[in-house]
Parts: C-alpha cells; sequence; structure tokens
C-alpha cells in the first residue's frame, strides 16, 4: 500500500500547479540540461566510435588480420600454409607475403616497407585493389620488375606511371669492391591510395617473385597472410594454423600490429565519456537544487502525512519518485534526440557546408573528409545508465531533508 502511496503523491506533486514559478523553472532547467547533456554525449562518442571504425576498418584493408612467419628465416612451406588455411571455415583468404625495408630513389630518396605480393591472391586478403588510383596489381609480372607506390610516396619521390625508381635493401653482396647494397631498378606501374600515411607515405608493393630475388630467398616468403571471418578471433585461428603445420612459427594478429594506436583510440574515447558525463552530474546538480525548493515549499503537506502514519522511507519514496520521474523523461528525451542527431550528423554537416559554401573538412588535407557516426547500442545504454544512476543519486539528499521533517515544526503556524 505504502509504496502505492508513495507513487501516487509523487506523481500528484508533478501535476498539480506550484504556487513557486521559480521551482517550476529549476525543474525545467534540471530536464533541459539532462536532455543536452545526454544528446551530447551520445553524439560525440558515436562520432568517436565512427572516426575509430572508419581508421580501423582503412588500416585493416591494408594489413591482415593475422600472420604465420617463420621463426629465424623465410617460411619456405608456406603452400601448406595456404592449402590448411583454406580448409579453416573462419578463414576467408590467405596468400603469402615477402616484406623488406628498402631506399627509395626517383628524384629524391625516401625509406618505405617493399612488399612482394601474388597478384592472383592478395584480393583475398587485403583492399589493395580497389584502392589503385592508376593501375591495377595485375600489372605486376614475375621478372618484370615492376612496383606500385603509395600516392604521397609517389608525389615525394617524384616518380609517377612509366618512371623508373631504384630499389635499394640493406642486406649486401660482396664483390671485389667490397660490400655493395643490393640494389634494383623498378619501372613504375600503378599508385594507389589507401587513405592512411603509414602505407601512402611509407610502403610499395612488387610482384612476390621478384621481392624473393631481391632479398635472395629462394623459394622462400616472410610469411602467409590470413583474413578472418570474425577479426577478433584473429589470434586463436593464427595460432591453430600454426599448430597444424607442426613446427616453430611466430604469430601475430593485427591487434598487436596497432595495439598502441587502438589503445590511444579507445582512452580518449574513456576521457572524452567522462568529461561529458559532467555536463549530466551539473544538470543532476539542478535537480537537487529544484526537489530541495520543493520540499521546502511542501513542508505543510510533509507533516501532515508524518500525522497521519506515513514513515520517514515512504516520504523519501515520494521525493525519489518525482526526482526520477523528471530524470528519466530528460534521459528519454535526450537519447532519442542524441540517437536521431547521430545517426543524421552527416547529412546536417554536408548541408551546413551546402549553406555557407564551405568545406568543413577539406579532402586535401585531411584523410577523412566527411564526420562518421557509428550509434552502438551498447554505449547508448551505457550512457542512459549513468545518466539514470546520477539523478538517482541527485534525488537522495532531498528525499532524506523531507523524511527528517519535524510535523510539530512544520505546523506551528498553520
Amino acid at each position: 500500500m505504502l509504496p502505492n502511496l508513495s507513487l501516487a503523491i509523487g506523481l500528484r506533486y508533478l501535476r498539480a500547479k506550484r504556487r513557486n514559478g521559480f521551482i517550476s523553472f529549476i525543474s525545467m532547467a534540471s530536464i533541459l540540461g539532462i536532455i543536452i547533456g545526454v544528446m551530447a554525449l551520445i553524439t560525440t562518442i558515436s562520432v568517436m566510435s565512427g572516426f575509430q571504425q572508419e581508421l580501423r576498418d582503412r588500416i585493416l584493408g591494408m594489413v591482415a588480420h593475422a600472420t604465420v612467419s617463420g621463426l629465424d628465416g623465410p617460411l619456405q612451406d608456406w603452400p601448406r600454409a595456404v592449402a590448411l588455411a583454406g580448409e579453416d571455415p573462419r578463414v576467408l583468404g590467405a596468400a603469402p607475403y615477402v616484406e623488406t625495408e628498402s631506399l627509395l630513389q626517383g628524384r629524391t630518396r625516401r625509406g618505405a616497407i617493399i612488399r612482394g605480393v601474388m597478384p592472383a591472391l592478395e584480393p583475398q586478403v587485403s583492399e589493395l585493389a580497389d584502392k589503385m588510383v592508376q593501375g591495377s596489381l595485375d600489372d605486376l609480372q614475375a621478372g618484370e620488375y615492376r612496383i606500385i607506390l603509395g600516392r604521397e610516396l609517389s608525389l615525394l619521390l617524384g616518380a609517377g606511371v612509366g618512371d623508373s625508381v631504384n630499389v635499394y635493401i640493406s642486406e649486401s653482396t660482396v664483390t671485389p669492391l667490397g660490400a655493395m647494397p643490393r640494389a634494383r631498378r623498378f619501372e613504375v606501374v600503378g599508385i594507389f591510395e589507401a587513405g592512411a600515411q603509414e602505407y601512402d607515405l611509407g610502403m610499395a608493393l612488387v610482384h612476390i617473385a621478384d621481392a624473393q630475388r631481391l632479398g635472395r630467398m629462394g623459394e622462400g616468403v616472410s610469411g602467409v597472410r590470413l583474413k578472418l571471418e570474425d577479426l577478433w578471433e584473429a589470434w586463436p585461428v593464427a595460432r591453430d594454423l600454426a599448430d597444424r603445420m607442426q613446427g616453430h612459427y611466430r604469430v601475430r594478429d593485427w591487434t598487436q600490429d596497432h595495439a598502441n594506436f587502438f589503445r590511444a583510440l579507445k582512452l580518449e574515447k574513456t576521457v572524452m565519456f567522462i568529461l561529458l558525463s559532467l555536463v549530466i552530474a551539473i544538470a543532476a546538480f539542478n535537480l537537487v537544487s529544484s526537489l530541495v525548493m520543493l520540499v521546502q515549499d511542501k513542508q505543510s503537506d510533509i507533516a501532515i502525512l508524518r500525522t497521519l502514519g506515513m514513515s520517514p522511507g515512504a516520504v523519501m519514496r515520494v521525493f525519489i519518485v518525482q526526482g526520477m520521474v523528471i530524470g528519466v523523461l530528460g534521459i528519454g528525451i535526450g537519447v532519442a534526440s542524441g540517437v536521431l542527431l547521430a545517426s543524421n550528423l552527416s547529412e546536417i554537416v554536408h548541408f551546413i557546408e551546402q549553406t555557407f559554401k564551405t568545406e568543413l573538412m577539406p579532402s586535401d588535407v585531411y584523410y577523412i573528409s566527411g564526420v562518421p557516426t557509428l550509434v552502438d547500442a551498447a554505449d547508448v545504454a551505457m550512457v542512459a545508465a549513468v545518466a539514470f544512476v546520477l539523478c538517482l543519486l541527485a534525488t537522495i539528499y532531498p528525499a532524506w531533508r523531507a523524511s527528517r521533517t519535524d510535523p510539530a515544526t512544520a505546523l506551528r503556524y498553520e
């Protein structure tokens, strides 16, 4: 009975006209603050999640989800590794690769990673074929010594399609004149643009056979790259493949190769979540002020309820109910507004750019020229839960003050 009575009284206080308009103003300010805080937090977290996914997709489009490589030298039995990977239903593709550091010389010099790929198998493990600006992967032919450069690397070297670049690797060849670095002239047959500086400025592609000859690796390769159905299963899948090959191999996955980068993104997202939660906390503080004033205004009503036998706990529930209704109303509107804003943010930014004839994120400056968003249900639920807890905590002190009301003192001058 008493819990239902507390609920009824709390809801009646919300519907009843208040004599003190300032209390109503503070209550509306509290609701508005909660709405703005929840909406801003959902939108910001969605934008950060969108950028994180965009960067991850761009990076993982150029690297494998997992790699299995030789422990102390080239991987010689890579055809067996590719065959075993094809038998695993969790693996979407497998391809060998050769990778080495080099110095490229065109009009200028620049260090870069040379990656030897097999054009027929490479599309199974990366999106390189879709990143081509000029030429194609099929232009890489064994024995022709052709090379594909990243877009920024091409600009820096001053070498376009049809030009030649000299490739030097650190391994040396002993000659009568002494140790000489291994070098080869390659013809530029293509340009790719991954949208990530690490690759556009620091990577070049050649045929795997040419890379083997340049590095004098024989039939061996640096390793086998894997693309998986579930990228979060990269480590166990690569480890299982190494175990089935029955030898000693080095296993790596994408989280190890880019661990610091993704940890930084996650930390930035967490810090931003905490900072924007303070906005909701400020709105909850306004809720405290509103309820304290309401308790002061309803002193006589509280005293009468106490004389009729209502317990202090039931009185507390009256004001907790009222505060939580205000909080839930603000949270509900804030969540709906935040999800709606985050889902349509790209269109809004595009409209602003068209209206003011400007470009907020120029494509010639930023790799990501739009505003990607990702509305994740777990993030939205977390924001709503944090806001709910803060609003609940904000009702405790005013409700406790109400339960401590002395009927005799409150009704002395009535």
